[in-house]
């Protein structure tokens, strides 16, 4: 016969609130009823809520005021072949000094003036030299004038190639078309809020004088350089540069 008494039995105690597990949002009970029941401040719900929003298929275009408008299409008018945005309206074209035409229009001038002498004093030169059977004047004449022509033509290309680099400052970017031959060209665009340094340098006695130099531009990240050469008035295109560019990254309108 077992002397051992059975174990007592607990009273009822109300039940105990369980930790939550993580990620688990329900409330926790302020207080307990009579039976041991958990009440809440607001009944637990499980359901998400859920927020809908709408968006527009299209954003909205910024309203174009008819001042940034009318400059927007002088620009297209007087710059065709630049891309502009609808905003976007060209503050300076800065111009290249006429002092790097000295080279190659100099160069054509003195080729042609040699030809035409060698043409015009040819019996003189035949003479003195004693040559037996001279060339005809009439194949002298036609080679020198396919000559000259042929200067002329280098010369025109080399004055067109010079003026067709050009540097455009915009109130977005800043646009250089690069024309190194007579069928090779590309454009480099940078936007003002890349832009981290813009300077000019203007050497020896000659470029102080007759006032033009060279602008370079840095951006930032990559660390690229653009470099522009001949530059009329240098000091006042970089002015003009650095005033678009701090405006432009403040959020002030950009203006000449």
């Amino acid at each position: 016969m077992d002397q051992n008494p059975p174990p007592p039995i607990p009273p009822n105690l109300p039940p105990q609130p369980q930790k939550p597990v993580a990620g688990d949002q329900t409330p926790e009970p302020v207080a307990y009823d009579s039976e041991g029941r958990p009440l809440y401040a607001a009944p637990p719900t499980s359901t998400p809520q859920v927020v809908h929003m709408t968006r527009a298929v299209s954003p909205e275009k910024p309203e174009i005021t008819p001042e940034v408008k009318a400059r927007h299409e002088d620009s297209m008018r007087r710059y065709p072949q630049l891309n502009l945005s609808d905003e976007e309206f060209v503050i300076s074209a800065v111009r290249r000094h006429p002092i790097g035409l000295v080279l190659p229009v100099g160069l054509t001038v003195f080729c042609v003036a040699l030809v035409l002498s060698l043409m015009i004093n040819y019996p003189l030169i035949v003479e003195s030299l004693g040559v037996l059977n001279p060339p005809s004047y009439a194949s002298i004449f036609f080679s020198g004038s396919l000559l000259t022509l042929l200067f002329l033509i280098g010369g025109y290309i080399a004055v067109w190639v010079y003026i067709n680099n050009r540097f455009f400052l915009t109130n977005e970017s800043v646009i250089q078309e690069i024309q190194t031959s007579l069928f090779s060209k590309h454009e480099q665009t940078v936007s003002l809020s890349n832009i981290e340094d813009a300077s000019y340098r203007q050497n020896g006695l000659i470029q102080s004088m007759l006032d033009y130099g060279s602008i370079r531009l840095s951006t930032e990240g990559d660390e690229t350089t653009y470099r522009f050469n001949y530059v009329s008035n240098p000091k006042r295109e970089i002015a003009t540069l650095n005033n678009a560019v701090e405006a432009f990254k403040n959020g002030r309108p950009v203006v000449d």
